[in-house]
């Protein structure tokens, strides 16, 4: 191949590279992911910050990455193609969540976008042999609830009698004062014109059965005693800190 050539081939394939769209990336479930090119919003799947097994034994390394490279990735992807061409696209996932008015109507938003939001929570809440929780939140914990056994019971009360899959949340109202409350299949706090209680919610455990059924099969009570020993509550303080400014 001559000089001349060979200099103009490689520049065509430098143009094209450089008109490639830059994708920006993001952890964040709150936020979108946008190429330069598009304005249509797309989420992404969190890493997990552990490993599959990291859990074990309160939650098998199977099940984890199951849930997280299934299901969880199931409902990013259902939320990015609800969001086509829809209203609330370019919003972020908080509003997105806020902004559902009807239990009927925006189905693919409502339980992916939940599914998305309640997701990237629970892997984050939760730590290899678990954490200390902040001076502030142990005393407005002991102020709720008089102690943290006491929280417990309730806690586990909420997530046990759940009728089939959802959630079991501690969250903070309006007037900044902690709370307890469970919701069906993907819904969360956040949802404030169709939940019984809104708020914002620092702490949720999943309790669909893809959650724990391989480890525990129909033993739902097992499975929420045994999360208390993983619960990161370094990061439900900085939850509870977020949502009280």
């Amino acid at each position: 191949m001559k000089r001349r050539e060979f200099v103009h081939k490689t520049s065509m394939v430098a143009v094209g590279i450089g008109s490639l769209p830059v994708l920006s990336c993001t952890n964040d479930p709150t936020q979108k992911e946008q190429s330069s090119t598009s304005t249509t919003p797309t989420f992404t799947l969190p890493d997990l910050p552990y490993d599959f097994s990291a859990l074990a034994p309160n939650i098998d390394a199977r099940t984890m990455e199951i849930h997280h490279d299934k299901h969880h990735a199931g409902y990013v992807k259902k939320l990015n193609a609800a969001l086509q061409d829809h209203p609330l696209a370019g919003k972020n996932l908080m509003d997105i969540l806020a902004s559902i008015k009807d239990q009927n109507a925006d189905v693919g938003v409502r339980n992916n976008g939940g599914g998305h939001y309640n997701h990237s929570m629970f892997w984050k809440i939760m730590k290899p042999g678990g954490s200390a929780m902040s001076p502030e939140l142990k005393t407005a914990l002991m102020s709720t609830f008089n102690s943290k056994e006491a929280f417990e019971k309730a806690f586990a009360a909420a997530a046990k009698s759940r009728f089939g899959s959802g959630w079991a949340w501690l969250s903070v109202d309006q007037d900044k004062n902690l709370f307890i409350s469970s919701t069906p299949n993907q819904d969360n706090p956040l949802m404030k014109q169709i939940v019984e209680k809104p708020g914002t919610p620092i702490l949720g455990i999943d309790v669909w059965e893809h959650a724990y059924y391989l480890n525990y099969q129909n033993r739902r009570g097992d499975y929420i005693d045994n999360w208390n020993n993983i619960i990161n509550w370094e990061q439900v303080s900085k939850n509870y800190t977020e949502a009280i400014s």
